[in-house]
C-alpha cells in the first residue's frame, strides 16, 4: 500500500495546472494562494478528500472554503463543521458575505437559520446527529469541512469527529482542517483506509516568523541568537537571569534592599513597555479569570489609554449599537460603563465567565484594531480568529482546579501561535515574563518544540451503541468501531509489539542453550538463586510497606494549620496544610499544601518515605483563598515571622536493617549442595540464565500487551451492549422503544437521563424543578473538590434529585458488574440558579447567589443555560407517549429564554 506522501507526490506529477474551479476560487482573493493551500485544492478538484495540517494563521481555512466553492460549481451541498458555536457564527456570517443568506444556513445549539441550504455552518455533534438520525437534509452532500479537526483528541468530545469521519456516506469527500501535529501522517493513512483516497499535506512554516523574547524586569532580550546559522538561546540573556536570581537570593539580608531588576516587571510596565517598542496590538495569557480582570484594573487606575479620539469615539458606537438588545437592568449588573470605558482606553479581557455578547465585542474591536492590548484566559487559543502582533506569557504552569500544573509545550505552541497577523505584521512576538527560579533553558525547549502528537480519545458511549445497532446491527456495529482511529493506533502499535516478540521467542532459544552447564540441571539451580533474590526483596518490601504504613498514619494524623516539612523530591521543604485530603475511598490522604515557594500543591503518601510530624501550628484565615497570591504570600510571611531563626535539624532519613529468615536460610543451603555450584563456569552459566529470565519476563509482558490491545474498541462495546441488555434497551439485535429513545438523547449523562425518564422521576414537577433537576446532568462545577453542600430547592425538586443520586448509584454498580466506568456523578451545583432563573428572577438575583456560595459569572451562568435547555430540548423529543415531559420541558426552555440568555450573535 502506497502511503499518503507517496500518493501526494504521485498528485503532483499528475496535477500541475489548475482546474477551471480552482482558477475561478483564486479570482475571489486579493493575494496570491500559498503553495500548500494550492496543492490541497488541487487534490480536492481531482476527486481526492484532504487532510491539512498547519500553524495556527497560516490560512488553512482557505482550503475549507474552496470545498465550499467547489460544492457550489457542481450543484452540491457543503457542511461547514467547528468544534465550538462562536467559531460556527463566525464562519457564517463570513460565507454569508460572500454568498449571500440564500445560500448560506446555521445549525448549532443555539441557532437554526435556512438548514436546507446549499452551505451549512453547523457545530460537529450537530453532524453526529444527523448522521445517526438519517437526516433528509444530508441528501445531497458533496463536501464535509471538519475545522480544527485535532479536537478528535479532546477528552470529553473527541469522539464526536471520529463518528462523523467513519459514518459519513463514502461519496462524501472530507476536508480536515488540524493545527500542526507530529503523526499527520498517520492520521493521513488512518483517513485513507476509512474514507478512500486522502491526500495529506503538511505545512510547517509559518507565514508571519515568530520571535522569542524574555522580559527581564523591564527590558527586553530575544531568547535566540544565531551564530553562524546555528540557533542557540541567548547567552546575554542567561546572565542577565542569573544576575537576577543571585541579587533576589541576596534580598532579606541584613544590608541589601529587594533589587528593582529582579522583580517580573507589572502589567502596566508590560504594556507600556511593548507599546514603546511597536509591539501591539498584544494578547497576555493569564492563567485565571480574576488576573484578567485585575490587569485591567491596574492598567486603568495606571491611566493607560491607548487609542485616538477618532477611535474612541468608533468604539463607542460599536458598542452600544452590540448591546443595544440587552436589558437595561442587566447591563448595570454587569459593570457595562466601567467596562465601555475600558474598552474606549483599547484595554480589555476575555475569558469564560464574561457574557458572550461581550466577548464578542471584544473580538471585533481587537480585530479591527480598535482594542490594543487583550488579557485572557488560554481559552482564547482555541478556534477563535483573533491574532494579535505579539503575545505575552505571564507564568508557565496554571492553576487545574487543583494545582499548579506546567504548561506542556502544545499549550505553548497554541498560545504563541495567536502572535502574527497575516498582512499586516512583518513579524509576530511572543514574549515570557521573567520570574524568579525561570530557566532560560527551560523557556526555550518549550518553545523549540513545535509539533504534538495526535491521540484519538474515542470510547463507545450508550447512546453510540443504540445508534450503531439500530442502523447497522450488532456486527456491522462492532466491525464500524474497528475502524476507529483509536483502534487503528493500538493496532499499529501491535504490529510492532508482535515483531518484537518474535524476536524475543527466538533471543530465548540462544539464552538456553547458553547456559546448559554439564555438571547438572542449571535451570534447577537458577531458580533457586531467583528464589533467594525474591524473598531478599520481599522482605525489604515488607519493611518498607510498614514505614509507608506509619507514613501514611501520620498523615491521616494531620490538621488544617500544621506546618510539616516534605523530606524530599521536588516539593522537598517546608509547607503548610491547608487541608488534610482524607479520602474516605481508602486511596491514603491527599493534603492539599502551601509550599513555602508560595505554591498550592496536592502531596500524597510517596512524598513521604518516613512518617511526618507538625513543627508548628499556624491559624489559617477562615476565608482563606488559595487561589489568591496575595493571600498565599500572606500566610508564608506568617510562618517564617513564627518560625524565626529557629534550627529545625535535619530531615528524618529512612534505614533498613537486616532480619534473620528461614527461608533464606534453607535457600542458601540448597543451593551450597546443587551439583551445578562448583561448576567453574557457574557465573557465566549465572549471567545467561539470568538474561533468560529477565527476557522471559519481557516476553510474557510483550504477550499480554498485545492481547489487550486487539480487539479493545469492539470489547468495550460489548460491555456496553451487556448493560443496554440488561436494562432492556437491546434485545438481542434489535433496539427497544426505550432504547430508540435513548438514541436522542446526546449528553455526557445518556444512560442515566434516559433511565431518569424511564421511571419517571420527573413526571409531577413544574418546568422550574424539572430545569434544576435536569441541570444536575450538564453542569459541572469548576471547583470539583468543594465540600459545602450546594443549596437546592426544597420539596418535589430535593426528592428528585435525590432519586436521580440514587438511581446513578444503582447503575455505577451494573457498569462495575460490566468492567465499565463511565459514569460521573450529577452534580446539583447549579440546580439552585436554574430553578430560580426559570422562576423569572433576575440577573442580578441569580448570580448574586451563584454556585455553592460562590457569585457565579455571567459567561458561565449563560453557557450552562443554554447547554441545560437543548437537553431539555432532547428530553422533549425522548418523551414516552403520555408523558408531561415533553409540555414541561417547552415551558421551561421558553421561560429560560430571555434577556441575556435569548442573544443570538448573528448579524
Amino acid at each position: 500500500m502506497t502511503t499518503p506522501a507517496e500518493r501526494y507526490a504521485a498528485f503532483r506529477q499528475r496535477h500541475g495546472d489548475d482546474g477551471g474551479a480552482l482558477r475561478s476560487f483564486r479570482g475571489l482573493y486579493d493575494f496570491e494562494l500559498d503553495d500548500f493551500q494550492l496543492d490541497a485544492c488541487r487534490a480536492l478538484e481531482a476527486g481526492d478528500g484532504v487532510l491539512v495540517a498547519a500553524p495556527t494563521g497560516s490560512g488553512k481555512t482557505v482550503v475549507g472554503e474552496f470545498a465550499v466553492h467547489l460544492a457550489l460549481e457542481q450543484g452540491q451541498k457543503c457542511f461547514y463543521t467547528t468544534p465550538i458555536k462562536a467559531l460556527s457564527n463566525q464562519k457564517y456570517n463570513d460565507l454569508v458575505k460572500r454568498y449571500g443568506t440564500a445560500k448560506v444556513g446555521l445549525l448549532t445549539g443555539d441557532n437554526s437559520v435556512n438548514g436546507e441550504a446549499p452551505i451549512v455552518v453547523m457545530t460537529t455533534e450537530v453532524l453526529r446527529n444527523m448522521l445517526y438520525a438519517g437526516s433528509a437534509t444530508l441528501a445531497g452532500l458533496g463536501f464535509v469541512v471538519m475545522d480544527e479537526v485535532h479536537y478528535l483528541a479532546d477528552r470529553f468530545r473527541g469522539a464526536v469527529w471520529e463518528e462523523v469521519i467513519i459514518h459519513l456516506p463514502e461519496s462524501v469527500r472530507l476536508v480536515a482542517l488540524s493545527a500542526t501535529v507530529s503523526n499527520a501522517e498517520e492520521f493521513g493513512e488512518w483517513m485513507g483506509e476509512v474514507r478512500g483516497d486522502t491526500t495529506v499535506i503538511v505545512d510547517e512554516h509559518r507565514p508571519v516568523p515568530l520571535w522569542q523574547h524574555m522580559m527581564v524586569g523591564n527590558l527586553l532580550y530575544d531568547m535566540f541568537v544565531n551564530d553562524d546559522l546555528t540557533l542557540r538561546v541567548n547567552p546575554t540573556l542567561m546572565r542577565v537571569t542569573r544576575d537576577a536570581e543571585r541579587l533576589t537570593a541576596g534580598r532579606g539580608r541584613r544590608g541589601y534592599g529587594r533589587p528593582q531588576r529582579s522583580r517580573p516587571p507589572d502589567r502596566v510596565q508590560v504594556i507600556e513597555k511593548l507599546d514603546a517598542e511597536g509591539l501591539l496590538p498584544a494578547i497576555t495569557f493569564i492563567f485565571s479569570r480574576a488576573g484578567c480582570a485585575a490587569a485591567v484594573q491596574q492598567c486603568l487606575y495606571a491611566g493607560i489609554r491607548l487609542t485616538t479620539d477618532r477611535e474612541r469615539h468608533e468604539i463607542r458606537q460599536l458598542v452600544d449599537e452590540r448591546t443595544a438588545h440587552l436589558p437595561d437592568e442587566d447591563l448595570a449588573v454587569l459593570g457595562y460603563l466601567e467596562w465601555r470605558d475600558c474598552l474606549e482606553r483599547g484595554l480589555a479581557s476575555h475569558h469564560a465567565g464574561m457574557l458572550p455578547a461581550f466577548k464578542e465585542v471584544v473580538e471585533e474591536l481587537f480585530t479591527r484594531g480598535l482594542v490594543k492590548a487583550v488579557f485572557a484566559t488560554e481559552t482564547l487559543a482555541l478556534g477563535i480568529n483573533m491574532p494579535a502582533r505579539s503575545v505575552v506569557i505571564e507564568k508557565l504552569d496554571k492553576w487545574n482546579g487543583e494545582t499548579h500544573a506546567d504548561l506542556t509545550p502544545g499549550e505553548y505552541t497554541q498560545l504563541t501561535g495567536r502572535a502574527g497577523r497575516r498582512g499586516i505584521d512583518v513579524e509576530g512576538h511572543a514574549v515570557v515574563l521573567w520570574q524568579q527560579g525561570m530557566d532560560p533553558l527551560s523557556v526555550a525547549g518549550l518553545a523549540g518544540t513545535r509539533t504534538y502528537p495526535l491521540r484519538s480519545s474515542f470510547q463507545p458511549s450508550y447512546n453510540m451503541a443504540v445508534n450503531l445497532v439500530g442502523q447497522f446491527g450488532r456486527e456491522r456495529a462492532r466491525t464500524l468501531l474497528e475502524e476507529s482511529f483509536a483502534q487503528f493506533q493500538a493496532d499499529r502499535a501491535v504490529v510492532g509489539l508482535a515483531k518484537q516478540l518474535r524476536k524475543h521467542e527466538e533471543a530465548l532459544e540462544g539464552y538456553q542453550e547458553a547456559m546448559t552447564c554439564h555438571l547438572g540441571d542449571f535451570p534447577e539451580y537458577a531458580e533457586l538463586r531467583r528464589r533467594l533474590s525474591d524473598r531478599e526483596a520481599d522482605l525489604a518490601r515488607q519493611r518498607g510497606a510498614a514505614r509507608r504504613a506509619a507514613a501514611v498514619r501520620s498523615l491521616e494524623a494531620l490538621e488544617p494549620g500544621d506546618v510539616i516539612r516534605v523530606p524530599g523530591g521536588r516539593r522537598a521543604g517546608l509547607a503548610i496544610v491547608l487541608d488534610p485530603g482524607r479520602n474516605p475511598r481508602g486511596q491514603g490522604p491527599s493534603p492539599l499544601v502551601l509550599t513555602i515557594g508560595k505554591q498550592v500543591k496536592k502531596l500524597d503518601p510517596a512524598d513521604f518515605p518516613v512518617p511526618v510530624e507538625p513543627l508548628e501550628k499556624l491559624r489559617i484565615p477562615k476565608n482563606f483563598n488559595g487561589r489568591s497570591p496575595k493571600e498565599r504570600a500572606n500566610l508564608v510571611s506568617t510562618l517564617l515571622a513564627k518560625l524565626g531563626d529557629r534550627d529545625l535539624g535535619k530531615p528524618v532519613r529512612a534505614r533498613d536493617h537486616a532480619v534473620e529468615d528461614d527461608e533464606i536460610n534453607e535457600l542458601r543451603r540448597l543451593i551450597r549442595q546443587h551439583p551445578c555450584h562448583g561448576c567453574d563456569e557457574r557465573e557465566d552459566h549465572a549471567r545467561w540464565a539470568e538474561r533468560y529470565h529477565k527476557l522471559l519476563r519481557e516476553t510474557e509482558g510483550l504477550r499480554r500487551r498485545v492481547e489487550g490491545r486487539s480487539h479493545v474498541i469492539s470489547r468495550t462495546f460489548d460491555r456496553i451492549c451487556s448493560v443496554l441488555e440488561q436494562l432492556g434497551y437491546l434485545d438481542g439485535e434489535a433496539v427497544t422503544d426505550e432504547g430508540r429513545r435513548l438514541g436522542r438523547i446526546y449528553t455526557e449523562l445518556d444512560l442515566l437521563t434516559a433511565e431518569s425518564l424511564r421511571q419517571g422521576l420527573w413526571e409531577e414537577l413544574d418546568p422550574a424543578e424539572l430545569a434544576a433537576c435536569v441541570s444536575a446532568l450538564v453542569f459541572e462545577s469548576r471547583a470539583p473538590d468543594d465540600a459545602r453542600r450546594p443549596k437546592v430547592p426544597a420539596g418535589r425538586t430535593q426528592q428528585a434529585l435525590t432519586s436521580m443520586i440514587r438511581l446513578w448509584g444503582e447503575l455505577e454498580g451494573i457498569e462495575s458488574d460490566h468492567q465499565l466506568s463511565t459514569i460521573r456523578e450529577p452534580d446539583l451545583g447549579f440546580a439552585w440558579a436554574a430553578f430560580r432563573w426559570t422562576k423569572g428572577h433576575s440577573l442580578d438575583a441569580v448570580l448574586r447567589d451563584g454556585v455553592n456560595g460562590n457569585e457565579l459569572a455571567a459567561g458561565d451562568f449563560v453557557r450552562w443555560v443554554k447547554q441545560l435547555m437543548d437537553l431539555l430540548g432532547q428530553l422533549g423529543n425522548a418523551a414516552p407517549p403520555g408523558s408531561k415531559i415533553k409540555q414541561t420541558a417547552g415551558k421551561a426552555v421558553d421561560a429560560m429564554r430571555r434577556g441575556v440568555v435569548a442573544y443570538s450573535s448573528l448579524t
